[in-house]
């Protein structure tokens, strides 16, 4: 099924979940990699490319998901008290908060010197015409606080769907695993 019904996700919903899951965690554990290097490191300049790359096409998969989120069925709630369902609903759209903003401070901090970003030299984005004093450094503290934040309410939503697949035993977990029927 490539759409979501009201029982559960649809394949392209739980491959695009998945692709940006293992994409997040790879760009974290490359992001801190890069800060240990210093400008004569062998794998300096290629790390950085790779991460702005990734990063450029993340932003993509970010407004694709945004976009087929709201043009298709949203499974049924998971049964369970209200303030868990505000929880789950309030976290999913931090989630996509923290994502967007993580994503847009790459972008300024790699624009920062005016220059556009290639994306694995098949395409150049842009920098914006305007820039600020200390703009890679300041945006760079956020980047790296944003970063840790994501990893943190991800660790977090983790914990919550084995909750449901483990204890509540309401299938949380099962839904972003196989398509449903």
């Amino acid at each position: 099924m490539l759409k979501n019904s009201v029982q559960g996700y649809g394949w392209v919903s739980i491959a695009v979940h998945w692709l940006m899951a293992v994409a997040i965690f790879f760009m974290f554990g490359l992001g801190l990699y890069m800060v240990e290097l210093t400008y004569y490191d062998a794998w300096y300049k290629g790390s950085l490319d790779l991460h702005k790359s990734m990063g450029i096409i993340l932003m993509g998969v970010w407004f694709f998901r945004l976009v087929w989120r709201q043009l298709n069925t949203k499974p049924k709630a998971l049964p369970g008290p209200k303030l868990e369902q505000i929880a789950a609903r309030v976290g999913h759209q931090f989630l996509y908060i923290l994502m967007l903003l993580l994503l847009l401070s790459g972008y300024f901090i790699s624009t920062a010197d005016g220059r556009p970003i290639s994306v694995f030299e098949l395409f150049e984005i842009p920098a914006l015409p305007w820039s600020f004093d200390n703009q890679e450094d300041i945006v760079g503290d956020i980047h790296f606080w944003l970063a840790w934040s994501l990893i943190g309410f991800v660790a977090v939503h983790v914990l919550a769907a084995l909750k449901h697949q483990f204890i509540n035993k309401d299938g949380g977990l099962s839904r972003i695993l196989k398509v449903s029927k």
